[in-house]
């Protein structure tokens, strides 16, 4: 690195990088406005999403960990999801993975779309070679009765394969086809099941209609939107945000750097090259309290997490049970600028109970002071999700201080 690069300590960069996934700012008294929730979700670039529902569905919880208690219907009325009144200000498209984003970048998608045979996994871009007739068929499908669920096609699903983690049929393959390559939409999710429709019927015109970029300019703002989220990062970092394959993360992030939008620094302790987005905010001390899900953005790429954090994560959700080192659905626990903590948690909807069933300290920290922050924030959480108690288990080295406090 050369000697004129500026320097940021760890603590500095670890600021940054909170300050720009919107911690550190006090949290509304008032449960925050959809405009509040959309220029959040503006400020990160999207929410991913996923299918485990334990806890909560892992779309909800960035926006709870950001601005405390809000009214989840007001963001499936913006998302479509749900069976009640649509005020679409989202939509779903592969962006890191399965994600919500604001509608009007899902242009700068299209070079993906396009790239179905190299960007898609593949039983995705095998079919429309295999079975264009069944894509032709299926496309005619939903444009008559869309929007349609995956059954809705009349395929048949083949029996379980070992490993394998999805069980298609050729029906929702076909679906997912369309929907990577942009000629069917995400026009809802209720019980969240997709449900398909025709493009025209999802995307507005005036977004449709909007020119194609180039893959690289594409890329190139995308990268940009990956960076002021991010506030301080490596290529691998932005690159990942959003998928991009390496070569064209590493030729954006070097155009960006020419052009004077990204700042090359030195981190302290890492060893990568550094980007610093200019107009990032700089705090100089920032507290935050908050429990992530697994999919949040600020640590969903793990080597950046163990980099920024000292804080190695792995999910062990597909782990056997007795290999298991902290549990199935694991959220660590953001106190101040660091991970505190990491609790394994369930909502048992029948009982009205959150089930805390480990809770585990990391080294160093002051157990009275985080066991006590920790039961706050559960009880905020459970009295959200309509959980009229919390239970904690006698597993994990937080558990017994934990119990003391919540009773």
């Amino acid at each position: 690195m050369d000697r004129g690069t500026p320097q940021l300590s760890i603590g500095a960069a670890r600021r940054i990088a909170l300050a720009a996934q919107g911690f550190g700012k006090p949290r509304p008294t008032q449960p925050p406005s959809v405009n509040r929730i959309e220029a959040l979700i503006r400020q990160l670039g999207l929410l991913q999403l996923d299918s485990v529902n334990v806890f909560i569905r892992s779309h909800y919880m960035p926006l709870f960990s950001r601005l405390g208690p809000y009214d989840r219907a007001r963001l499936d009325r913006i998302a479509g999801h749900g069976t009640g009144r649509i005020d679409r200000r989202l939509v779903e498209y592969w962006a890191h993975e399965a994600s919500l984003f604001p509608i009007d970048v899902h242009p700068l998608f299209r070079w993906r779309m396009a790239a179905v045979d190299t960007e898609a996994w593949g039983s995705i871009s095998r079919i429309a070679r295999e079975q264009p007739e069944l894509v032709a068929e299926t496309l005619e499908l939903v444009a008559e009765r869309g929007p349609i669920r995956a059954r809705d096609t009349g395929a048949v699903r083949p029996p379980p394969r070992p490993g394998h983690m999805w069980n298609w049929h050729e029906g929702k393959v076909a679906l997912e086809h369309l929907f990577f390559t942009g000629r069917v939409g995400a026009a809802r999710r209720v019980n969240f099941e997709r449900l398909y429709d025709t493009i025209d019927r999802v995307i507005p015109a005036e977004i449709r209609e909007r020119a194609t970029p180039e893959p690289a300019d594409a890329q190139r703002e995308l990268v940009r939107v990956a960076a002021r989220a991010l506030g301080v990062a490596t290529e691998p970092d932005l690159g990942d945000y959003f998928r991009l394959p390496r070569a064209d993360s590493k030729a954006r992030v070097a155009e960006l750097v020419a052009s004077g939008e990204l700042t090359p620094v030195e981190v302290r302790g890492w060893d990568a090259p550094a980007y610093l987005w200019p107009e990032a905010r700089r705090p100089r001390r920032l507290h935050a309290r908050a429990l992530l899900t697994p999919f949040d953005s600020l640590i969903w790429f793990r080597q950046r997490t163990e980099r920024l954090f000292d804080f190695r994560y792995r999910i062990e959700i597909y782990t056997p049970a007795a290999k298991r080192t902290h549990g199935y659905y694991v959220l660590p626990f953001l106190l101040g600028e660091t991970l505190v903590a990491r609790v394994d948690l369930k909502s048992d909807r029948q009982r009205a109970a959150l089930l805390v069933q480990g809770a585990f300290a990391e080294d160093g920290i002051d157990r009275d002071l985080v066991a006590g922050e920790l039961a706050e924030e559960l009880r905020l959480v459970a009295t959200w999700l309509d959980l009229e108690r919390v239970s904690v288990a006698r597993n994990g080295d937080l558990s017994r201080e934990l119990a003391a406090i919540i009773g």
